[in-house]
Parts: C-alpha cells; structure tokens; sequence
C-alpha cells in the first residue's frame, strides 16, 4: 500500500470504536455471569474472535493471532467444569510464551497439558472446578496472564489471593481489570504487591449492567502523532477524562515532548488535540513506558520524524508481542534515517540523517507497527507492507487516515 506525501488537514474529527482491552474483559465477563449489555464494543478483529470464541461449541478453538484471547481463554476455559478444550493459534502465537500464566493454573489444580511445545500453545485444558485460593506469579509478566486470573476470580468457590513477586509491569492495566470488577460489584483490593478477589456468586449472575465502552486510547495515539508532525489539530470521539486505560498516559506525554494540548469536551465525550503555538521542543526525550509499552512505537516515530534524540526503557514486554517490536523498530526507523541502539528493555537514538529513498515499511504482522509508522507519510512517501494487519485492532484506521490526509 503506498501512502503518499502527505499534509495534515486541520479540525477533522474521528470516531474511534471502543477499547479493544475493555471490550475483551467485558466478553469474558459477560460470559461467565450474563446480564451485562455492553455497547461500543470494539470492532477490532481480536474482539471478533474472542467474541467467536465464546460462542463455540467446538472441542478445538483457534484463536489466529488474538494473544490477549488465548490468554484470556487459557483461564476462562480452566474452570469450565467437565469440558475439554484444545486452544490454539497462528504459528507466531506458538511462539509467544504462556508458562507463567499455566503454572500458575496449575498450581490452582487446574489440569492443562503442553500439545507441541513446552511453555508455548497450543494447549489441552480440561475444566474443573477450583478450591485452592493462593497463588504466587511473576509481577513482570504481562499483565494479561494476571488479568486473565482475575477475570476468574470471582468465580472461584473460594475468592483468589495473588502475590506477585518482583516489580510490576504494565500496572494500569492490571488497575483497569479491577476497576471494572468493582463496577459489576466484585470486590477486591490491591496492596503492596498482592490482590485479593473476594467469590461472587449471586446466583450466578451479576445484576443487570450496562457498560458502554470508552474509545481506545491506544488507537488515539496514532492522531496524536499526526497532530505532532502536521502541527494541525485533530478532534477524537469517544475518550472519557477520567480514563482506566494506560495507554491515556499519551496525553501528557505528548504534552510535555510535542507541546500537544489535549482539550476535553465532557459533554461530548470529545478530545481535541491543538498543537501549541512555537513549541520549543526538547533537547532530549528520556522516559520510562513500563505502564504503557503499547505506544512506545508510536513515540519512537514520531521523534524520529521531528529529529529529537529518545531513550526509552521499560520496554521488556516488547520482545514476546505480535513480533519482537523492539528488533522491528531497530530495523523500519533505520529507513526512516535514525539509527537505533536495543537492548532487551531500552531504545535509545543514535543520530538522525536523510531518510532512504522508496522507504518500504515492513510491518511484521503487528498491527501497530503499520499504524504507528504511518505519520511519517507527512514527511516522506512509504510503501506499507502488508496493509491488513491493522484489522487486528483498528479496522477502519486506513479510512479514517484518507479523511485526515490531502496529497
């Protein structure tokens, strides 16, 4: 797909669909007590799946690429009582790693079985019920192995204590599950490093909730870059102020690094991102994204689009994504004139020069490479290879880009 050289049009507005993260702990939850009406559900193609997934009579559920389903439904499927279920996936989501959350279901008594590799999908997971209640999991894990036990948890006969051990990783997210567990009612805390869930059980049901499902900040993030190179402003619907998404952290970054001012309309549910009028942009961008890795690729452009030096760290969970973001990002900003230093939690600029000539940007079947390299049409025609990743959480971003963008 060629994205030509583009300009910045100013005061559009996009709707966004909802939260890919709350839309997919939403579906698990739906299933496990019923009675919650869920609206602006996520057109993403994770949620898709995961929605298909649910709804599946098989014995053998392939989930494809969806990594937050297979961890979701790792546990969902642990205490689904009497039933057998082979979970599996694409041949890249065999390779990212799934021990940590099955030990920790099995030291809970839960009965998985290894198929191919261990440590690694497919699995075997016979449902049972659970009675143990403690369980100790690594804190730098991703937070979706931990939200995939507390999604649970309210359903165990004896509620689950957590303790995890070492620091913490991607926290906001794990604050998102369990704000949305107190929303339906399910109590629970989280202190120091341990989190208790208390049983739910109310006949099996949570009393009626409706839950409309806030805009996803993480698909925000690619506008923010285009307002920060285009200097235009750019309107997004529908975001909340008070947001439990991590990945909300881009509004002071941006902020603070691009001099973009986020407005908020309540009555709207509107943010307008404005960029600030003879911003001095600063000497050095150095930042920990511990609590939100997700966006750090779209940072990494953007610097690289305004020539600002970056070292990034907190960037651990990268390596096990939908590819090895941080040997991708090494390799597509190299075409984009910025050479690049990795380790396994940092990345950190080495200098800037002219971008390559028919830059082709390689997207390694990870939606947010496509997407977060994009902003760098403003400065310079790209080729973007394969296109269709971004329907794995933001189907309609080309669209949206067209009504932004003029030749």
């Amino acid at each position: 797909m060629k994205l030509e050289k583009s300009k910045l049009i100013g005061n559009k507005t996009i709707q966004i669909s909802g939260s890919k993260s709350i839309s997919n702990r939403l579906l698990i939850l739906e299933s496990l007590y019923s009675n919650i009406k869920i609206g602006n559900l996520s057109n993403s193609q994770d949620t898709q799946l995961l929605k298909k997934a649910l709804s599946s009579e098989s014995e053998t559920v392939d989930i494809h690429h969806a990594g937050t389903a297979m961890r979701f439904l790792t546990s969902y499927y642990s205490i689904q009582e009497g039933k057998t279920t082979i979970l599996t996936g694409s041949g890249r989501m065999k390779e990212r790693p799934i021990k940590n959350l099955v030990t920790a279901l099995k030291n809970l008594g839960v009965e998985i079985e290894y198929l191919e590799n261990e440590g690694f999908p497919p699995l075997k997971i016979t449902g049972k019920k659970i009675t143990r209640s403690k369980v100790d999991v690594p804190a730098n894990i991703s937070s979706q192995f931990i939200t995939s036990l507390l999604l649970i948890a309210g359903k165990l006969e004896n509620g689950l204590e957590i303790n995890l051990i070492g620091e913490i990783t991607s926290r906001s997210y794990i604050e998102m599950t369990l704000d949305i567990l107190t929303k339906f009612g399910i109590q629970n805390s989280f202190e120091g490093n341990t989190i208790k869930i208390e049983n739910f059980n109310v006949n099996g049901q949570l009393p009626i909730v409706n839950y409309e499902v806030e805009s996803d900040w993480s698909s925000a993030s690619y506008f923010y870059s285009f307002a920060a190179i285009g200097r235009k402003t750019i309107h997004l619907k529908s975001f909340y102020k008070e947001s439990t998404q991590g990945d909300s952290a881009i509004a002071d970054i941006y902020g603070k690094f691009f001099g973009i001012k986020t407005i908020f309309t309540e009555s709207e549910h509107k943010l307008t991102l404005q960029p600030i009028e003879n911003f001095q942009f600063p000497e050095k961008i150095v930042l920990d994204m511990n609590n939100c890795p997700d966006i750090a690729q779209t940072l990494c452009v953007t610097a690289a689009a305004l020539k600002i030096p970056f070292e990034i760290s907190g960037l651990g969970t990268l390596r096990v994504k939908e590819t090895d973001r941080l040997l991708a990002l090494y390799n597509e900003l190299k075409k984009l004139g910025t050479a690049t230093e990795i380790t396994d939690l940092t990345i950190k600029s080495l200098g800037f020069k002219d971008a390559e000539e028919n830059i082709s940007v390689k997207t390694y079947q990870d939606h947010r490479m496509a997407m977060s390299f994009a902003p760098f049409c403003l400065i310079k025609e790209l080729n973007m290879e394969d296109e269709n990743v971004v329907e794995k959480s933001y189907p309609m971003f080309w669209e949206d880009l067209t009504s932004i963008l003029a030749n």
